[in-house]
C-alpha cells in the first residue's frame, strides 16, 4: 500500500489567513502529510484577523492545530523557518507539491529571485530547481510592475501564480463560501479530491 507524499504548506504575512488555515484543515481531515511553515508575520495576521494566538515552537504549534480542528490524529509535521537540517532543504525529500498560501509580494520577490535566506525560501527554491509543483496563492492589490514580473518570471520557471481572487458564480452566502472558492482551486492544483464547491456545469 501506497501513502501520497507530504504537501508543504508555507503561511506568510499578507492578509488572507484563513485561505492558509483553511487549506491546512482539509488536508489534514483528509489523513494528507502536511510539513507546515509559518513566518513571524504570519503568526502576527492570524492573530489579527482570526483572534489565533499560534504558537512559535513547532512542536507547541503542531499541538495548537490538532486541537483547533479538533483532530485526534494529526498528520503534521512543523518546522521553523531557520530549521536547515528540515528534510525540504534538499532536493532529496519526497514531497512533490508546495503552497504558499498566502504569499506576501515579499515572498513572491524572495523566491523568485532565489534568494533562499530561510527555509521557506530554500523550500521554494528547491520545488522549482527539481521541476516540482509550487503554487503561489498571492494576496495583494492593486499589482504593481514589479509585482507583476515576478509572477511572470515564476511562471515562466514553472510555478503557478494562484492569487487570491475568488469567483462568485457560485452564489456565495458567507465568507466561508468565498474561501473555499479558492482553496477549491489550489485543491483542483494539487490533484487532492473534494467537494467544497459544485463543479461548473455538473451541478445539475
Amino acid at each position: 500500500m501506497t501513502t501520497a507524499p507530504p504537501i508543504i504548506l508555507a503561511m506568510t504575512g499578507a492578509s488572507g489567513s484563513a485561505y492558509g488555515l483553511r487549506l491546512l484543515e482539509v488536508l489534514l481531515r483528509q489523513g494528507r502529510e502536511v510539513w507546515l511553515l509559518v513566518s513571524k508575520a504570519g503568526r502576527m495576521v492570524l492573530r489579527l484577523e482570526a483572534e489565533l494566538e499560534v504558537p512559535a515552537r513547532p512542536e507547541e504549534m503542531r499541538e495548537y492545530f490538532r486541537v483547533l480542528f479538533d483532530l485526534p490524529q494529526a498528520p503534521l509535521r512543523v518546522f521553523g523557518r531557520e530549521d536547515w537540517l528540515a528534510p525540504m532543504a534538499s532536493g532529496s525529500h519526497p514531497a512533490r507539491a508546495m503552497v504558499i498560501c498566502p504569499c506576501t509580494t515579499g515572498t513572491l520577490a524572495a523566491v523568485a529571485q532565489g534568494s533562499a535566506d530561510d527555509l521557506l525560501e530554500r523550500a521554494a527554491d528547491v520545488m522549482l530547481k527539481e521541476r516540482r509543483q509550487l503554487v503561489l496563492v498571492v494576496r495583494e492589490t492593486p499589482f504593481s510592475l514589479i509585482h507583476l514580473r515576478n509572477m511572470l518570471t515564476l511562471a515562466e520557471a514553472g510555478a503557478t501564480v494562484l492569487p487570491a481572487n475568488p469567483g462568485f458564480y457560485h452564489r456565495p452566502q458567507s465568507v466561508d463560501d468565498i474561501v473555499d472558492f479558492i482553496v477549491a482551486r489550489v485543491l483542483d492544483h494539487l490533484g487532492v479530491e473534494h467537494d467544497l464547491l459544485p463543479r461548473w456545469g455538473l451541478e445539475q
